[in-house]
C-alpha cells in the first residue's frame, strides 16, 4: 500500500491536518475557558461566560471555512490540477498555523479568529486528496486506498492532542508555551507542501473547464436530504457528527471543570481516546463486520456512545477516566466506519464521487453549527451542558436511524 509515492504523500497530507486540528483540544480551552491557566488571555475581570462564547465561535471557524471551500476547491482542482490545489491549500495551512502562533504571543484575538477561518478554508484538501486516490487506484484498490484517510484521521487524532498538550506545557520544557504547537504544526504542513510540489506528479490528465459551481456547499446539504435510499443516512450522519461535535468543543472544558487538568492531561487523555479508536479501527470493526447485521451495528453503537457520555457525569471516580473512554471510542469508531460504508453501499456506483463530496458537506455543517451553538449553551446554563446536550443528539441519531432506516 505504502510502495505509492502518491498514497505516501496523501496520507502524510491527511496525517497532518488532523495533528493540527487534535492539536488545538488541549490549548484552546486554556486561552479563553481557565482564568487560573497562565494562557488565558481575556482581560482581568472579563466574565467567564465570555470566554466560553469565544471558544465556541473559534471552534466553529474552522469548519466553516470547510463547508464554504471544500467543493470549490475539488472543482479548481478538476480545472488547473490536484498537484497545484492541493499545494496551494498546504501553504494556506502552514500560514495559518503561524499566525495563529503569532496570535497567541501577542494576545491578540482576532488574528486567532482570522487564521482559524483561514485555515478552514485551505484546509478543506480532503477532497482534492480523495480524488488524487480516485484517480491512481483500480477499482479493486480503491476501498483499500480510501482506507488510508481514515487511518490517517485516526493516527492524527492520537498524536495530534498529545502533541499539543506536550508541546504547550512549560513541565515538558520550560520555554514551551501555547504557541509551540503551532510552530511545530506550521513546519510540518510546510514541509509536507514542498513534498507535494517537488516529489508528486499531477494525477488529473483530464483537466475540464467546467463553471465552479460557487453554492455547492449549500445545494449538496439540500440535495443530501432529498436523495432516497441514502436520506436517512446523512440525517442520521448529521446529527451524530453534530453530537459528536458537541462533545469535543467542550469536553476539555468539562475536564478542566471537573478533574482539573491541565494541557497536558488533557493532550493525554484524548490521546488514550484515539488509541482506542484506531484499535476499533483496525481490529474490531472487521470481526463486528463478520457477526452482525450493519445496520444493527449503527444502532447499538449510536445507543452506547450516547450513554457512554452520560457515564463522566457520575460522581467523580479514579476509575471513570480509564473505563469509559475504550467503550466510548469503541461505539464512536463502529459508527463512523459502518456510516460510510453503508452510504457508499446504499448509493449508485456511477454517482460514489458525488456522494462522498455531499456527505463532505454534510459533516462540515454538523460540526460548524454545534460548535458555535456550544459556546452560547454553556455561556447561557453550565460549561459541562453541551456534553449533555451531545448524548441527546446522539441519542436521537440512534431514534431517526432505527425508526427510518428500514422504511427508506
Amino acid at each position: 500500500m505504502f510502495k505509492n509515492k502518491i498514497l505516501v504523500t496523501i496520507f502524510i497530507t491527511v496525517f497532518i491536518d488532523l495533528i493540527g486540528i487534535g492539536i488545538l483540544i488541549p490549548v484552546i480551552p486554556q486561552l479563553f475557558a481557565n482564568p487560573y491557566s497562565a494562557e488565558y488571555m481575556l482581560p482581568f475581570g472579563t466574565s467567564i461566560k465570555t470566554g466560553y462564547l469565544l471558544l465556541g465561535a473559534l471552534i466553529a471557524l474552522y469548519p466553516i471555512g470547510q463547508f464554504m471551500a471544500t467543493p470549490i476547491l475539488g472543482q479548481l482542482s478538476d480545472r488547473y490540477g490536484r498537484k497545484k490545489i492541493l499545494a496551494i491549500s498546504l501553504l494556506g495551512t502552514s500560514l495559518s498555523y503561524i499566525v495563529f502562533a503569532i496570535g497567541i504571543i501577542t494576545k491578540n484575538i482576532p488574528l486567532l479568529f482570522f487564521a482559524r477561518f483561514f485555515d478552514g478554508l485551505t484546509g478543506g484538501n480532503i477532497s482534492v486528496a480523495q480524488a488524487m486516490i480516485s484517480d491512481t487506484s483500480a477499482p479493486e484498490n480503491r476501498a483499500r486506498n480510501f482506507g488510508m484517510i481514515g487511518a490517517a484521521f485516526g493516527l492524527g487524532f492520537i498524536f495530534g492532542p498529545y502533541i499539543g498538550g506536550r508541546l504547550s506545557d512549560p513541565l515538558t520544557v520550560s520555554w514551551f508555551n501555547a504557541a509551540t504547537p503551532f510552530f511545530f504544526a506550521g513546519i510540518l504542513a510546510f514541509l509536507n507542501m514542498l513534498s507535494v510540489w517537488f516529489l508528486l506528479k499531477e494525477t488529473n490528465m483530464n483537466p475540464r473547464n467546467d463553471k465552479i459551481t460557487w453554492n455547492k456547499s449549500i445545494s449538496n446539504v439540500i440535495r443530501a436530504f432529498k436523495m432516497p435510499g441514502v436520506n436517512v443516512i446523512f440525517l442520521t450522519s448529521f446529527l451524530f457528527f453534530g453530537g459528536f461535535t458537541f462533545f469535543n468543543s467542550f469536553f476539555s472544558v468539562f475536564l478542566i471543570d471537573k478533574f482539573h487538568f491541565n494541557q497536558g492531561n488533557i493532550g493525554d487523555f484524548f490521546a488514550y481516546i484515539g488509541i482506542w479508536a484506531a484499535f476499533t479501527q483496525a481490529v474490531l470493526t472487521k470481526q463486528f463486520a463478520k457477526r452482525f447485521e450493519q445496520s444493527n451495528i449503527i444502532k447499538f453503537a449510536l445507543a452506547g456512545a450516547a450513554t457512554m457520555m452520560l457515564c463522566y457525569f457520575l460522581p467523580r471516580l479514579s476509575w471513570q477516566l480509564l473505563l469509559i473512554p475504550p467503550f466510548f471510542s469503541i461505539c464512536t469508531g463502529l459508527i463512523m466506519a459502518n456510516l460510510t460504508s453503508l452510504l457508499s453501499k446504499s448509493a449508485p456506483r456511477d454517482s460514489q464521487g458525488e456522494i462522498l463530496g455531499i456527505n463532505a458537506s454534510v459533516q462540515a455543517l454538523a460540526q460548524a453549527i454545534p460548535a458555535l451553538l456550544s459556546g452560547f449553551i454553556a455561556a447561557s446554563l453550565a460549561p459541562t451542558t453541551p456534553i449533555l446536550v451531545a448524548s441527546f443528539f446522539i441519542f436521537l441519531s440512534a431514534l431517526a436511524f432505527s425508526r427510518l432506516y428500514k422504511k427508506s
